[in-house]
């Protein structure tokens, strides 16, 4: 089966859906959190996530091998350079078990699996699920996003930046910005969900208009931004490259559903920088 079929795309978002609600809710209440040698958290529920999906992916599409947040940097780093070197190959599938671990860990409604497909070098396909709205995005690259079953399309707004709604992660902005931002911002109001993939998502869907993190991994973006390009919505980093870049290099992020939008956002933020 084409992985970017559309039986595949609803198959793969069945897949997920039914892992999250058999291994993420039944942990819930004793998620077995603790600290990894980065500084973040895993929980029980992120291993159980990542095993159950890998298997799941394995008995259908053999071929393609799994990168994992839970994996080791020398393992991830291996597959991501088995994938470059074969273009035309089956490719290379990207999982965060469970984005937003800490929102889990202490009971915060917002967190749940992102799951992308690399190949020749591109993000081909992304889902997005999140577990306590019962909410699945998904993108195929050229052919679109859905919210469930539904198109999705970035909503195009007649809205300037003084009057945006703006998701922004502070704690991992360089501090002169971060301070810039919180004592002078350019927006109405400003929101942080602790879950980047969604974050993303939620940009697509326009519940968001502009949005801002300063270091994500590629588990964390790569659906996500997929997602919100393929509704229109537009993305770059810091240094205005683009934020997909096929590494494991932590990656900083700005967009916005509308382009208009982001070239006032960007050019506020390349202001602030300078000062």
């Amino acid at each position: 089966m084409n992985i970017a079929s559309t039986s595949a795309r609803e198959s793969i978002g069945a897949l997920l859906r039914a892992a999250a609600f058999a291994q993420i809710l039944p942990r819930a209440h004793a998620p077995g959190a603790r600290l990894k040698d980065d500084g973040s958290w895993v929980t029980d529920a992120d291993i159980a996530m990542q095993r159950a999906v890998q298997a799941e992916l394995a008995t259908r599409w053999p071929a393609v091998p799994l990168l994992g947040e839970e994996m080791s940097a020398q393992r991830q780093a291996a597959l991501l350079r088995d994938e470059a070197a074969a273009p035309d190959g089956p490719g290379l599938w990207v999982l965060d078990p469970l984005d937003g671990t800490s929102n889990f860990a202490a009971g915060l409604p917002a967190f749940g699996p992102s799951l992308a497909w690399l190949q020749g070098g591109r993000v081909r396909a992304g889902w997005v699920f999140d577990v306590m709205r019962d909410e699945l995005f998904s993108a195929v690259d050229g052919g679109g996003a859905w919210l469930g079953a539904q198109p999705l399309q970035a909503p195009r707004r007649d809205r300037p930046l003084r009057r945006a709604i703006a998701c922004v992660d502070f704690k991992r902005l360089p501090a002169a910005l971060a301070a810039r931002l919180a004592t002078a911002p350019p927006y109405a109001s400003q929101r942080a969900i602790g879950s980047v993939a969604l974050e993303w998502c939620w940009v697509a869907a326009g519940r968001f208009d502009v949005y801002l993190h300063g270091a994500q991994g590629l588990w964390d973006y790569a659906a996500g931004q997929l997602i919100l390009a393929e509704t229109g919505g537009v993305s770059r980093t810091l240094d205005g490259d683009p934020v997909f870049d096929h590494t494991l290099h932590r990656r900083s992020a700005l967009c916005a559903a509308d382009p208009a939008l982001l070239e006032a956002w960007s050019a506020w933020l390349a202001q602030a920088r300078s000062v």
